[in-house]
């Protein structure tokens, strides 16, 4: 259970709800356990009426009126005790639920993007969800199951050894048998239920990919493909389920068999001592109903060992995040305005997932409010610059300065929130076309997010539709067009009116004319802001104070438009090629 001592921390936050919850609990099963007592007494006066120990019938009937009464009166406290005993230990299992869900949830999004290369959505989404669950049922019912076990067991057979110390003895006989049971199907149990939640995981990876892909699916026609597949995955989680219910299964009928040699036990040897007059009828009949009151208890031991084990399990997953180290800290809290002004000194970057060396020894200085456009082939290394001036990943040698700071000194949440970014894929969210343009600012107006639109040359597109901009957007934005969907992404950069301006291949989908109105907004909207612009098109680079040729991570050339169309490579070539394609 080493890794489920990460929760103490919870049981310590809710302590006094757990507290009262257990003096419930104890207070319960007190009272539940008075009960064979109390029809001990009453059938031991019937039997003492009948041998001529008690004369008086009238005194009979009037003590087993009393002890109906208060069998009645103990069931229904007891009962009202076992209800606030659920309110409280119950609820406070939801309690942590929710916390642990917030704190894993915090944690993904504290994460570097470096984490979401390596690990699939489908398996983050499970271990909050999924994995939560086990969590929660070991944080609830196993501690309550526990408690009231421990009440039963202690006190029970405290009371029935006080009664009669050797019938208890022998009624003990079959535990050590439970013990060595428990102990060996609870490693079983541990080893299954950890490979369960992996088949789980792949399970809904598979299927988040295939919805997210549907479109790619139909297209190809390839659904029984994907059916068999499934099918495959499906299988494998059903029969590791199947495996590990098998060893569920023992347990409930080995508790069972337990009880009923128990039970056989209490009346051979119980009946043994009452014809030797060493007890009354009362005291088998008190045993009896004992170890049927301990039935209960004992057969939830394989369940609650069941759900412990699948919390450790699920546990040791969500630990496997939780300690995750960010690699991208914020180092600097204090508030700062950017100006825009980059420089990058010998900077080298390789992914450490891949080892590829992106970017090689590169040096440039852009000044506050110039346009800087980045161009060259697929692979040459411009998104990673960008990646890096938005610190989504931290360069591996060389420096970065920021307004003539470090950028590792600099506040991280805030000079991110100062860049407006446009991905080369757009990602938009399943709400409104108005909510998704403020996703860039909140507190932006409509006149803000109608003029942000205009200038990404969308505005007329979204009036078309029905609802306007209150629009609903299907998952990841599948309601629009790819030229839509990357010019409401660029109305979500340029509404909250950024100093840096980031603009990642975004016009691919556009056509020419739409292009040329946009960059001609933005040429306006962008005066005083600094902009990166990277494309494969001449045309949006051509009014760039500064254009950086990339080639294979380095920098191959650098100049302005007009110097670079005079000197022979990739621009010129560029160039030369797009001039010639509108020319026919």
């Amino acid at each position: 259970m080493k890794a489920l001592k990460y929760l103490n921390k919870y049981f310590l936050k809710y302590k006094f709800r757990f507290l009262a919850g257990l003096l419930i609990t104890v207070f319960s099963k007190l009272l539940t356990l008075q009960i064979p007592g109390i029809i001990r007494n009453s059938l031991n006066a019937v039997e003492d009426y009948q041998k001529g120990k008690i004369t008086e019938l009238a005194a009979v009937k009037e003590e087993l009126f009393f002890n109906i009464i208060i069998i009645i009166g103990v069931a229904i406290v007891g009962g009202f005790f076992t209800f606030l005993m659920r309110q409280k230990i119950i609820v406070t299992s939801r309690l942590i639920e929710f916390d642990l869900k917030n704190e894993i949830y915090n944690q993904y999004q504290r994460l570097s993007l470096n984490f979401y290369k390596k690990n699939r959505t489908g398996d983050l989404m499970n271990r909050i969800s999924e994995d939560v669950s086990k969590i929660r049922m070991y944080v609830g019912p196993a501690v309550m199951y526990t408690t009231n076990m421990m009440v039963l067991f202690i006190v029970g057979f405290t009371q029935m050894a006080r009664v009669d110390a050797t019938l208890t003895l022998y009624t003990l006989l079959p535990f050590p048998i439970l013990s060595v049971s428990v102990f060996l199907l609870s490693r079983v149990i541990h080893k299954r239920s950890a490979i369960v939640q992996q088949y789980l995981s792949k399970l809904t990876t598979f299927n988040q990919e295939f919805f997210s892909g549907i479109n790619v699916v139909k297209s190809y026609g390839i659904e029984s493909s994907i059916i068999k597949d499934f099918d495959r995955i499906a299988d494998l989680s059903k029969e590791k389920n199947i495996d590990l219910n098998k060893a569920n299964a023992f347990f409930f009928p080995l508790m069972i068999l337990l009880i009923g040699i128990s039970n056989l036990i209490v009346i051979y040897i119980g009946g043994q001592q009452y014809i030797n007059g060493e007890i009354q009828i009362g005291t088998i009949v008190e045993f009896i109903l004992y170890v049927n009151i301990l039935t209960w208890p004992v057969a939830i031991v394989g369940w609650v060992t069941s759900m412990v084990q699948q919390a450790e399990a699920s546990q040791l997953r969500i630990n496997e995040f939780l300690e995750q180290v960010p690699e991208i800290k914020n180092n600097n809290t204090s508030h700062f305005n950017l100006q825009g002004e980059v420089t990058f000194k010998n900077v080298t970057l390789t992914y450490d997932d891949t080892e590829i060396t992106a970017l090689k020894n590169i040096n440039f200085t852009v000044k506050s409010g110039e346009t800087v456009a980045l161009l060259g082939k697929t692979g040459s290394g411009k998104t990673s610059i960008i990646n890096l001036i938005s610190r989504l990943y931290d360069s591996s040698e060389g420096l970065i300065l920021i307004d003539g700071t470090p950028i590792k000194e600099t506040n991280l949440d805030e000079l991110r929130n100062q860049i407006g970014f446009v991905p080369q894929d757009p990602f938009l969210f399943s709400d409104t076309i108005e909510n998704n343009i403020k996703f860039g600012m909140e507190e932006a107006t409509k006149a803000e997010i109608i003029d942000a639109a205009k200038n990404a040359v969308v505005h007329e597109n979204i009036i078309d539709f029905t609802n306007g901009y209150n629009t609903i957007l299907g998952e990841r934005g599948v309601t629009l067009s790819g030229g839509q969907k990357q010019r409401v992404s660029i109305a979500r950069a340029i509404v909250k009116s950024p100093s840096i301006l980031i603009f990642d291949d975004c016009l691919s989908a556009v056509d020419t004319e739409t292009e040329e109105k946009i960059l001609s907004n933005l040429n306006k909207f962008s005066k005083n802001k600094t902009t990166f612009i990277i494309s494969h098109r001449v045309s949006s680079a051509k009014n760039a104070d500064k254009i950086i040729i990339l080639n294979k991570g380095i920098i191959e050339q650098e100049g302005t438009h007009n110097q670079l169309i005079n000197i022979d490579g990739y621009y010129k070539e560029l160039y030369d090629q797009q001039l010639l394609e509108k020319d026919l």
